[in-house]
């Protein structure tokens, strides 16, 4: 993995991704503690990249992704992109979001009813109605996800039918809103419970389904025994300044090594453990929008 330079490129690297999302995205996401402003990209507060997709290229990506989960089958997926650059990520790093996409009927901006993927995001505060060290829910759509993307691809993980029935079932139960931390950091370590990213609370979900449980401590003492994390390494500097350069960058969590979870190791995860239908890597079909 290419060496880390200084401390406010941590901060880079796994940065929350950028999102583009409109108005009626975050309709029912109100600007109190649990939610951010609407209209801000991702909580990112306007500091994402500029777009790497064209609207027409997001969309047609967006109809891309979903005919390939219908085509398998997949009522339940948790999809992954690229919020920055590949340049400006680990080698061993290739995505900074995670979502699950659950098909069913969603409600339009027209407040029309249409069948198709609903996207089930954690998100971090803009820093105004909530604070960037802090996350909150939000259902938005394909286009959105796929909107914020650096890259030409996404990764994709398919549960068992059976991870799929479990996960759906608490995505529409208390539970979801159990397992959220509110607490927000870039890196957070998936064995600790004082924070969490998005892509630790997609472990979370999976793991609350697997051992169907929703005692967070129990989820924690299961994934000690059984998950492999992603492994960021930061030298003493960055791990001591990182933080006063980005309050978002809190490694209090972490001891030694940065433990992290991400696409690859939570689909390693669901593979040694029985709850992977497949997982794969869809590249955009660059003639579709052309």
């Amino acid at each position: 993995m290419r060496a880390l330079a200084a401390a406010a490129l941590a901060t880079l690297l796994l940065a929350a991704p950028a999102e583009a999302q409109s108005n009626a995205n975050l309709a029912s996401a109100n600007p109190t503690a649990d939610s951010a402003g609407v209209g801000m990209p991702g909580g990112f507060s306007g500091r994402g990249p500029a777009a790497h997709l064209k609207p027409a290229e997001a969309a047609a990506f967006a109809k891309q992704i979903e005919r390939d989960l219908a085509a398998r089958h997949a009522r339940v997926a948790i999809v992954f992109r690229a919020g920055r650059s590949r340049k400006d990520l680990p080698d061993n790093i290739a995505y900074t979001h995670g979502a699950f996409w659950v098909y069913g009927e969603t409600t339009g901006a027209d407040g029309k009813t249409y069948k198709g993927y609903a996207v089930y995001n954690l998100y971090q505060g803009d820093g105004k109605s909530l604070p960037e060290t802090q996350s909150y829910l939000a259902q938005d759509y394909p286009i959105d996800f796929v909107a914020g993307s650096q890259a030409d691809d996404v990764g994709v993980i398919i549960p068992s039918p059976e991870m799929q029935r479990r996960i759906e079932n608490i995505i529409n139960s208390p539970s979801y809103e159990k397992l959220h931390i509110k607490s927000y950091t870039l890196v957070s370590n998936p064995f600790d419970a004082r924070h969490q990213n998005c892509t630790e609370f997609l472990l979370d979900v999976v793991s609350a389904a697997a051992w169907q449980t929703d005692d967070y401590a129990q989820i924690k003492a299961n994934l000690k025994a059984h998950f492999n994390p992603t492994i960021v390494h930061a030298n003493l500097l960055e791990r001591i300044f990182g933080p006063v350069f980005d309050p978002r960058l809190n490694l209090d969590d972490q001891d030694g090594d940065i433990d992290t979870a991400e696409y690859a190791s939570i689909a390693r995860f669901m593979k040694d453990n029985g709850l992977l239908q497949e997982s794969y890597v869809l590249n955009r079909d660059i003639a579709v929008a052309n």
